[in-house]
Order: structure tokens, then C-alpha cells, then sequence
């Protein structure tokens, strides 16, 4: 058993610190200003870093704690939701592209604890495709880009937005699985 304090935890805790202070930055400047919006940019893309390092140091140094299981989606959820309500109310995100990205990930933590006993849905690679394509969107987003570069970030976060649909999909089936081959036995 990995020891609670470990460097794999400590980098979930730094990105679970680092929310609050990425949604400080954007509400108290409306992000408006470019050093704003940059500061805001490097802060969420620090913390999107440490969600990576996290999983690989845990995984590669046999850190996986009870803890880690737990924060880690918790940490990724509240940054990624944190960042996409900002976005929605500052920086002309679509409402509805924030409330389907919100929703899936509500619909797949739900899934998760219906197959619970049953056995655990490891990330696919599709949901590791669609964490970075969030990332990316959410960073071109945050970043204060010239016109005509700034009007990428709708299509970026388009595409996001499907394949975040598209695995949750993915995940329903594979949960509905679990839970029949569970059942049968």
C-alpha cells in the first residue's frame, strides 16, 4: 500500500489548491485584460499539467492511494467545470456547450459508482483524447489571441464537445457491460 503523502498526491492537492486561484484571477479581472488572461492561462494550464504528472508518477511508481482514486477525478472535474463556467460567463463560451460538457461528466462520475461493485471503468483512450482536446480549448479560450486566431476556440471546443459526447457513449456501453457480466456471476 502507497503511503497517503507521496508525490503523486501532493501534485492532485497542488491542482485542487490551484482551482480556487485560476477562478480568482478570471472573476476579479472579467478577463479583460490580456496579462489577465495570461495569468489565468498559465495558472489552468499548470494545474491541467499536474493532472497528467499525477496519473503517470502514481501509476509508474506504484503511488495509487484510496486518496488519489478519489481526488483526482474530483480535481479534474473542478477545474475543467470552474474553467468552462468562466469561459461561459466572461469570454463568450457557448451556455449550452458548458451545460452538455458539465452534464456528461455528471452522467459518466454516475456511471462510475453504478458499476462500482462490479468493477472499475478505467479511462479509455478516447476519454484521454477528449481531456486534452478540453485543455487545449479551454487554454486557446483563456489566451488573449488576435482576431482572426480568437475564433478558433469555438471550433476547438466544438470538436471537444463531440468527442466528449461521443466517449460518453462509450462509457454507457462499457458501464452497462460491466454491470451485465457482474450480474452473471
Amino acid at each position: 500500500m502507497a503511503p497517503l503523502v507521496n508525490p503523486a498526491n501532493a501534485l492532485t492537492a497542488l491542482r485542487i489548491v490551484l482551482v480556487p486561484v485560476f477562478v480568482w484571477i478570471a472573476v476579479a479581472s472579467h478577463l479583460v485584460a490580456a496579462d489577465w488572461r495570461i495569468a489565468a492561462c498559465v495558472v489552468f494550464c499548470v494545474a491541467s499539467v499536474t493532472d497528467f504528472a499525477d496519473g503517470w508518477l502514481a501509476r509508474s511508481r506504484n503511488l495509487v492511494t484510496p486518496f488519489g482514486k478519489v481526488a483526482d477525478p474530483i480535481a479534474d472535474k473542478a477545474l475543467t467545470g470552474s474553467a468552462l463556467i468562466v469561459l461561459s460567463a466572461y469570454a463568450g463560451l457557448p451556455w449550452w456547450m458548458t451545460a452538455v460538457i458539465l452534464a456528461r461528466e455528471a452522467g459518466v462520475t454516475a456511471l462510475r459508482f453504478w458499476v462500482l461493485r462490479h468493477g472499475v471503468i478505467a479511462a479509455s483512450r478516447g476519454g484521454k483524447v477528449k481531456t486534452v482536446l478540453q485543455i487545449v480549448a479551454i487554454a486557446w479560450y483563456l489566451f488573449p489571441w488576435p482576431d482572426p486566431l480568437s475564433g478558433l476556440g469555438f471550433w476547438i471546443m466544438l470538436l471537444a464537445l463531440l468527442v466528449t459526447v461521443g466517449t460518453g457513449f462509450d462509457y454507457v456501453f462499457r458501464a452497462v457491460a460491466l454491470r451485465r457480466r457482474g450480474s452473471a456471476t
